[in-house]
């Protein structure tokens, strides 16, 4: 595989461009056809592990909605927010990261944004919105194309990137069981009030859809390539004798099926049609309230008091949440995940910036990439970039033909599958932190998850740890062999004092 490009004087530009995606430059001998190139690529970009099916990956596709959803439902209810254009920028990146990175990038809302757009005190506009993704986006783009996210990425000790992970993991299961338990108001960003244990958005209907995807698949250890060796080693043998791959009899160390195969049954499109057919027969009237044809995107005008309340307001919170979860920590879970396919922190970086400098200006929702949406993906089937880009021919597909409107369905929809849906997703997210095994690391681990959800603030959290990090560190150097070699070097090439002996350092 590898990019090849014809030309001379735009060669060397080129590389440089390509580098910053991982890309590679093949040399004009070896040029095929760009028939055959573009084909290539999608190959390499989209190999799926055997007899990985098609459902698997539009099931996986859905994985993240239940961050999605939410968020621009409230954006759209409280400030008015275009969900049509929103679907249609959000779906154009979703087909150009899958694209491009080759796993399931995620394409989600930037929260902190979306949570001090939505507070009740003072909503943000929409201009103070853009206006807060263009800033965040700008500083990311610039951190990216510099390469120094790499340098980031490689300076922040795997402890406290764990411990960013594990938070957000639990703060994802808490918003979780709040959608199965409280009636949610998202155009006040508040639950309230107990959720009725029957209806069509029952506390009920939510444990028999968790009951479903627990049956189906387990507690996904074959979904992520966790297979023990043995489970693995009995696939390899029914599938020389051809027996079925669905088989049921491979069993972990704790007697769990551990290895069923996601394509038998797309959990993920099950739950989401049923809440779909449940949100018209909660309000058949649904119908008469959409409309045909898509939203027209237009220019958003930012003033200069907008540039100043958005990234006060948006930006600060925002940039560091990004750094971490959006970047650092998404390229740690797609390595821990997709060995084979690296993801470069600068690229993604780079990828966060352009998405929001080009979407931003016509209104779209400001987004990132993150690590819960890709472990939530993952979980439910995802296995390589195929699956965002069905998400992103979804979502355009949406925008063209009901535009905002669509939020009428979304509206009615059962938040308790959500609720199920994003569970899972912070669970799986949470257990890429279990390979913190050292009493040092988990101890890093744990006060920056502990400082992090206590704060409400992966900035601080994040501070934390790595100044515990460090401590720990500098607690087991060796002080006086160092002072020794310092003053053995000092007289190095020069004729000692009298009387000076030169020193060794103790065993």
């Amino acid at each position: 595989g590898g990019l090849r490009v014809c030309g001379g004087g735009r060669r060397r530009r080129v590389l440089l461009l390509l580098r910053l995606f991982g890309l590679r430059m093949a040399p004009p001998s070896a040029r095929p056809g760009y028939g055959r190139l573009f084909l290539s690529r999608l190959r390499s970009r989209f190999a799926l592990p055997h007899k990985h099916g098609f459902a698997a990956e539009c099931s996986g596709s859905l994985g993240d909605l239940g961050t999605f959803v939410p968020i621009a439902v409230a954006l759209t209810l409280v400030n008015g927010l275009d969900l049509g254009t929103t679907l249609l920028f959000t779906g154009i990146y979703n087909i150009v990261t899958g694209l491009l990175f080759g796993v399931p990038m995620p394409v989600q809302p930037m929260k902190s944004i979306a949570a001090v757009a939505i507070s009740q005190g003072s909503p943000l506009s929409i201009p103070q919105i853009m206006a807060a993704g263009l800033s965040t986006a700008g500083l990311l783009f610039l951190l990216g194309v510099t390469g120094l996210m790499d340098f980031v990425h490689h300076l922040i000790p795997l402890p406290v990137v764990r411990g960013v992970q594990l938070s957000q993991g639990i703060s994802f299961g808490n918003t979780a069981v709040k959608y199965v338990l409280k009636n949610q108001d998202f155009a006040k960003g508040r639950s309230f009030g107990q959720r009725p244990w029957l209806g069509l958005d029952g506390i009920l209907l939510a444990l028999v859809a968790f009951c479903f995807i627990v049956l189906a698949t387990g507690s996904g250890d074959g979904f992520a390539g966790n297979c023990s060796t043995q489970d693995r080693d009995v696939q390899e043998e029914d599938e020389e004798r051809g027996e079925d791959s669905n088989r049921v009899d491979a069993r972990s160390d704790d007697g769990e099926v551990s290895c069923w195969r996601m394509e038998a049954i797309p959990t993920a499109i099950i739950v989401f049609l049923i809440g779909i057919i449940l949100a018209f027969v909660r309000k058949p009237s649904v119908w008469e309230e959409l409309s045909l044809g898509p939203t027209t995107p237009h220019l958003v005008s930012i003033s200069w008091e907008d540039w100043k309340s958005g990234f006060v307001k948006g930006a600060i919170p925002q940039i560091p949440l990004s750094i971490l979860n959006s970047v650092i920590a998404v390229c740690k879970l797609s390595s821990d995940l997709f060995p084979a396919k690296r993801v470069s922190p600068a690229a993604v970086s780079a990828s966060v910036g352009v998405m929001n400098l080009v979407g931003c200006w016509f209104g779209a929702m400001p987004v990132c990439h993150g690590a819960g949406g890709l472990a939530g993906q993952v979980r439910f089937g995802a296995r390589s970039g195929a699956a965002v880009v069905f998400l992103g021919l979804g979502k355009i597909i949406l925008s063209l033909f009901l535009g905002s409107s669509l939020v009428k369905i979304l509206i009615q929809f059962p938040i308790g599958l959500l609720g199920i849906m994003l569970l899972f997703s912070g669970v799986e997210l949470a257990m890429a932190c279990r390979d913190q095994n050292s009493r040092l690391d988990s101890f890093v681990m744990l006060v920056c998850t502990v400082v992090s959800l206590s704060s409400s603030n992966a900035a601080l959290g994040f501070g934390s740890g790595l100044l515990l990090f460090v401590l720990l560190k500098a607690r087991k150097v060796n002080y006086s062999s160092c002072w020794i070699k310092l003053k053995d070097r000092s007289f190095k090439g020069k004729l000692p004092p009298p009387g000076y002996q030169e020193c060794s350092p103790g065993p």
